[in-house]
């Protein structure tokens, strides 16, 4: 073992001995963050607006500030990035991470000086802690590799601007820079698909350990590393055995990776965004991802069924419930308030609190009023695929209300890598499973208000030549798992 994997693995021991504390007292530790936020906010135009010197529990923060997502809170947002200060919170931010997504173009999401510490630190700590539970540790002295947005920042008003994942290229430690990958020079690549080009050549003759990104995308990097060595990944980089994965659910692209590999590896689930650093896989053992409660950000839970209604409880985190599906609320450090993120997740462990993210709150398929979420219809396929040599590139689905001919049903449209022998069959699996999750669904299926699912065949690429059609090819940019209307399945399937 080199010096600096032993080093790791002290390093890793003192991480998990300061996580298991504040994991062992989870009601204590959001406690003294959500005082800690509304004592450096009190005096900021948002705390004098909701009157902050007059909230002194999460029930008083409740009452005083409503739940509000982007689009709500943009007339704060607004004065902020023309470079006034102390309006969400005290000064000016450090940067701005720009997103897209909104009605009325870009996001602007407020990185301060208090929140830009925690996305780098727990990055660093999931590593630490699957290092402390396996041992694990000579992959540090491999080279790492991170596909993410160009570190270019643009600048508006003083405040430096970018996507997330560019600015967080400004701050991997020192230690990192030396095994890193790719190059400066290669990540400024703006052009996706020129950008994997340059780095399958920088980095097909190194000693690559530890791969990182969104997996569609890493993806299309083991695709071309594939067809350049004509070999699998596995025996390019002999010494690659960690994957580590945001955005998406891994499991309905473990089978293609795997073959594409020619091995399993290890992998660990991460949990950010531009709004914060919510969780971390922290255990090979157990599901879900350990939820960070001492990382300046105070949370509540609205449980999804409810949140549409005039005024919905929010829970705090010694209230909740575990396989209760839960829109997740934010007050952070970087001054965002009773922020709806739009992501929904349900505990899996409440000791301590682990999460899975099951979708999010506008992408759902409720036509007929079967309210489906994205993580029943990933398990569905999951359950279909298993034991099969069924491998699935990419998929969404959209309900199809005004079919030509028959009952209204769901399609689901799958670019396959291998296809099943018999496509209806394999269908039905899906549906069987699909009926078994969602109590509503399998009422309309029975009600013959829907018939069975239908399954599209997506042409290979299919879902990258529409990403670049829309302009998001690459980066942190990802396909909806489904979608209550059919913009995206109209393109994909136009007849």
């Amino acid at each position: 073992m080199s010096i600096k994997a032993f080093a790791a693995q002290l390093f890793a021991k003192r991480v998990y001995a300061q996580t298991k504390k504040w994991a062992q007292n989870p009601v204590a530790t959001q406690n003294k963050v959500f005082q800690e936020l509304i004592r450096q906010a009190k005096d900021t135009q948002f705390g004098l607006d909701h009157h902050f010197d007059q909230i002194q529990s999460p029930a008083d923060f409740a009452q005083q500030v409503p739940v509000r997502d982007y689009e709500q809170l943009k007339p704060y947002v607004d004065r902020v990035v023309k470079g006034e200060e102390n309006v969400l919170w005290k000064g000016k931010p450090l940067y701005f991470a720009k997103t897209s997504g909104t009605t009325s173009g870009a996001k602007y999401i407020p990185l301060t000086k208090e929140s830009m510490p925690y996305h780098i630190e727990a990055a660093r700590n999931a590593i630490l802690h699957y290092i402390h539970e396996t041992g694990n540790a000579d992959f540090v002295d491999g080279k790492m590799i991170f596909l993410q947005g160009s570190p270019i920042l643009e600048e508006k008003n003083g405040i430096n601007l970018g996507r997330l994942s560019g600015i967080v290229a400004h701050f991997v430690p020192k230690y990192l820079q030396k095994n890193r990958m790719p190059s400066w020079e290669t990540n400024c690549i703006e052009d996706w698909e020129t950008k994997v080009n340059a780095i399958v050549e920088e980095t097909f003759n190194e000693n690559m350990s530890v791969i990182s990104g969104i997996p569609s995308w890493v993806q299309m990097y083991f695709e071309k590393l594939q067809q350049k060595g004509n070999k699998p990944v596995g025996d390019i980089f002999p010494n690659f055995n960690l994957f580590i994965y945001g955005g998406v659910n891994y499991e309905p692209y473990r089978a293609k990776f795997e073959n594409l590999i020619g091995r399993k590896v290890d992998s660990i689930e991460l949990f950010p965004a531009s709004e914060g650093f919510f969780a971390y896989q922290d255990s090979q053992k157990e599901k879900g991802m350990l939820l960070l409660l001492n990382s300046g950000i105070f949370y509540e839970f609205i449980k999804s069924d409810e949140f549409s209604s005039e005024n919905p409880r929010r829970y705090t985190i010694g209230e909740v419930e575990l396989g209760v599906n839960y829109v997740l609320i934010l007050s952070t450090n970087a001054g965002l308030w009773g922020y709806n993120i739009g992501d929904t997740v349900q505990f899996t462990s409440v000791a301590p609190y682990r999460v899975v993210v099951s979708g999010r709150i506008k992408h759902y398929i409720s036509a007929f009023g079967e309210h489906v979420i994205g993580k029943e219809v990933e398990s569905a396929l999951q359950e279909a695929m298993e034991g099969t040599s069924i491998r699935v590139n990419e998929f969404t689905v959209a309900p199809q209300i005004n079919p030509t001919e028959g009952l209204p049903y769901h399609e689901w449209l799958i670019e396959f890598e291998n296809e099943p022998d018999n496509l209806a069959a394999f269908a039905l699996q899906i549906d069987d499973a699909m009926r078994k999750q969602n109590v509503y669904y399998d009422d309309l299926i029975v009600g013959n208000v829907l018939r069975p699912l239908v399954i599209t065949n997506v042409p290979k690429n299919g879902f990258q030549d529409y990403m670049k059609s829309i302009g998001k090819l690459g980066g942190q940019n990802k396909i909806p798992r489904l979608s209550n209307d059919r913009k995206i399945a109209d393109v994909l399937n136009p007849k």
